[in-house]
């Protein structure tokens, strides 16, 4: 028998020509091998396949009827279930949260298991609460700081530990965020294993802890991955999603976004966060299940309160006071801070991250251990850091009208308060960027949101007391006289929207976030005016979000929606180097060690034989190992062919696409030739060597094939590409525009 694997380059090297592979796998596309990739027109296919046999053999009858009812309704039923189980997930964590962050700082004398809220729940406006103890009194009797402090670092760091420690022995994958692999499976790859059962658990104890241990992380960016996990242990628990991803996809959209729901207590941001952020695929009917799963989580939520304030999220705040012509001018200011402040803190994370992959990759724990000591020895010292970070927004959020916290609205402390505040914007930024990225579940957006809410709350104040100061000067006409005219509160909410977008790149969904946690509509064009200067800015620091820049650097495969690729030829990309299946024939041995040789091939190309490789189709992995299995006890002379069935030869009864594979003979004794033609794809999506690669580029993001053939004006096959190949192609394109970028900066400051 003729070898099945053969080498194209050399039968049109005439024609075509292929970049040389470069000699080792750059960084920004390591663990492409790691993902499988979903062939989404596969999928599609077999639940057409299903639902043509379930409709064929559904028959008439009552049974028939709840069937036919059960088929229609399933996925809204999966979509109630994932919305109730993501809600009634984040009301626990967040109960488990706020008492773990309480204990760092005292304990409840009539109940250890209360927080300090719920402890002193009668005397709530109180300064003084009986029964809330702090641990200098606990341990001394009496009042002393430095006990105070010593047992803040000392329980803050040993949540965290035993957090990194739990991670790392039980859910590696648990870890980080989950943003950026929540968007490549989106895309259309999977991660075995990440979201898992197992890894839903320990995201959820290790998020409670991280938040509660003192680090600058927060819960939001990893409520996504839990919501996801949710959607996706729900799921498979029916046969419709069980082994489609592409019917999945849907769930995990829908659960996505209620991540974010529940989250911010918003169920449109959540959609539109999914939709601009997340989802790569958000058609209509996702939409609307997108929306319902976020509704659903949202009322699960409320139902749970886990604030007993009857909040979904601490940080809600509402404002009644309207902004006037001339605030347009801080507000531009706070738009700038979002914009640099994003930008920043995405390079220097990512630099952060970079020497925390070189140099502490095998010392975690160590890592998150010093990083936790460090940030609560630090964060104590500063009233505005002191807080858990939901905790200060809903003090920074909040108008002095309904009450005063730490100094805030009293007009006399405004000095230091604004230094304050200076200080605590200092340190959360620098906490966050150290922190986010570290081996603990791990978010960014709150943490972003406290950066964002301290400056502008110290923005608020600064122009407060210019008010004050020179009440007849033209910039403040506008103001009536002998009422407020500034509400401080009003900059901390839009400086937390302008860091927030600043960080993600996200415009309309943070925009809509922030008016659900508010409901302040008079403040919806400053908002809007905060986050466009943000992205702005941001964007001309450093392009794309915190994820798309932490998908580049971990290798992570996703298509980047701005890619150019007009000039490049199939030809100069595709793969040469292509294993084949001749139509005419293989032996049942060699088919059997092609397919124990090539674990990580989804699938071949038939030809009508190894020497013309005119192109006959595509058959999939799965089918000829099933195929196989059908037909188990054939000897090694057995041959299968792949071509029109011809008298004396078995067939397999079955399609491309199917789940099931069936012999029309006896399977323990199989003719000496077996058809296998009802296997192959004989329309599989191909393209001219001389197609623009941006052409194929929009096939795969489309219609999603796992591969595309490229055939000659002959009908021969010239080679294949795969997503990984494209993708590969574009991250080298990427690589060497920031290695010519950096070089020309360089040779700029030694011009210098």
């Amino acid at each position: 028998m003729d070898s099945t694997t053969r080498s194209l380059h050399n039968r049109h090297s005439g024609q075509l020509t292929r970049r040389a592979a470069p000699s080792q796998e750059p960084k920004s596309t390591a663990r492409f091998d790691e993902f499988t990739t979903v062939d989404w027109i596969e999928n599609d296919s077999k639940e057409r396949r299903r639902l043509h046999t379930l409709w064929t053999h559904l028959g008439s009858g009552p049974l028939a009827w709840l069937r036919l009812a059960y088929e229609s309704t399933v996925a809204w039923i999966v979509v109630l279930l994932v919305g109730m189980f993501i809600g009634v997930n984040t009301a626990l964590i967040s109960i488990i949260t706020e008492w773990l962050s309480d204990t760092k700082l005292g304990v409840c004398s009539s109940a250890w298991w209360l927080n300090e809220n719920f402890c002193c729940w009668e005397t709530p406006d109180s300064d003084v609460c009986e029964d809330w103890i702090t641990w200098d009194r606990v341990i001394l009797g009496h009042d002393y700081v430095f006990v105070r402090w010593l047992a803040f670092v000392v329980i803050g760091t040993l949540i965290a530990t035993t957090c990194a420690l739990l991670v790392r022995e039980y859910a590696p994958l648990a870890a980080g965020s989950g943003l950026p692999e929540i968007k490549s499976i989106l895309g259309g790859f999977v991660i075995r294993g990440f979201m898992g059962g197992w890894t839903l658990m320990m995201k959820s104890i290790g998020l409670a802890m991280a938040v509660a241990s003192g680090l600058s992380v927060g819960k939001e960016g990893p409520a996504v991955h839990m919501g996801c996990c949710v959607g996706n242990v729900v799921s498979r628990n029916f046969s419709k999603y069980r082994r489609n991803y592409a019917r999945q996809r849907e769930i995990i959209s829908a659960a996505a976004a209620a991540g974010v729901a529940v989250a911010f207590g918003s169920p449109i941001g959540g959609v539109l966060f999914s939709l601009e952020d997340l989802s790569s695929h958000f058609p209509l009917k996702t939409m609307w299940r997108s929306f319902f799963c976020a509704l659903i989580a949202t009322v699960s939520l409320q139902a749970m309160n886990p604030f007993r304030t009857g909040k979904l999220v601490m940080f809600q705040a509402t404002y009644d006071r309207d902004w006037h012509f001339f605030e347009i001018l801080f507000f531009v200011i706070l738009g700038v801070f979002g914009g640099v402040y994003g930008g920043v803190c995405i390079r220097l994370n990512l630099k952060v991250t970079a020497f925390r992959k070189k140099y502490l990759a095998h010392h975690v724990v160590k890592e998150v251990a010093v990083l936790a000591l460090v940030t609560t020895a630090i964060t104590f010292t500063n009233k505005y850091t002191q807080q858990d970070m939901g905790e200060l927004l809903s003090y920074l959020l909040r108008e002095c009208k309904q009450g005063d916290w730490g100094g805030i609205c009293v007009a006399e402390n405004s000095s230091w308060v604004i230094w304050g505040l200076l200080m605590a914007t200092l340190i959360r930024a620098v906490g966050t960027i150290c922190a986010y990225g570290c081996k603990i579940p791990c978010g960014i957006f709150v943490p972003s949101m406290a950066v964002g809410a301290t400056f502008g709350r110290m923005l608020g104040i600064v122009a407060q007391s210019m008010h004050r100061a020179y009440p007849k000067s033209a910039l403040f006409s506008q103001c009536a006289p002998d009422t407020p005219c500034i509400t401080p509160a009003t900059y901390a909410f839009l400086g937390a929207a302008a860091a927030l977008c600043g960080v993600t790149k996200v415009t309309v969904a943070v925009v809509v976030i922030m008016y659900e946690l508010t409901g302040a509509l008079n403040f919806i064009v400053p908002t809007v005016i905060v986050v466009m200067v943000a992205r702005v800015i941001g964007d001309a620091i450093v392009e794309g979000g915190i994820s798309e820049q932490l998908i580049l650097l971990n290798g992570l495969p996703f298509f980047d929606e701005e890619v150019d690729l007009l000039d490049t030829p199939v030809a100069s990309i595709m793969r040469m180097d292509v294993q084949m299946l001749p139509a005419n024939g293989i032996q049942y041995g060699e088919l059997r060690q092609l397919l124990d040789d090539t674990q990580n091939i989804k699938g071949f190309p038939v030809v009508d034989n190894i020497h013309d490789v005119r192109l006959v189709g595509y058959v999939q992995r799965d089918a000829l190992v099933r195929a196989l299995l059908s037909v188990r006890t054939a000897g090694d002379t057995a041959t299968f062919s792949f071509g029109s069935s011809s008298s004396g030869e078995s067939t397999i009864e079955t399609s491309p696409y199917t789940a099931e594979a069936t012999l029309d003979s006896d399977l323990q004794h199989p003719s000496s030739v077996t058809n296998l033609s009802s296997l192959v794809n004989t329309s599989p999506i191909t393209v001219s060597p001389r197609t623009a690669a941006d052409t194929v580029l929009e096939i795969f993001r489309k219609l999603g094939p796992r591969v595309i053939l490229v055939e000659n004006e002959d009908g021969q096959l010239a080679g294949l590409l795969t997503r990984k190949d494209v993708l590969r192609h574009v991250r080298r394109l990427h690589d060497e525009e920031n290695a010519s970028e950096q070089r020309a900066a360089h040779d700029g400051y030694s011009q210098l």
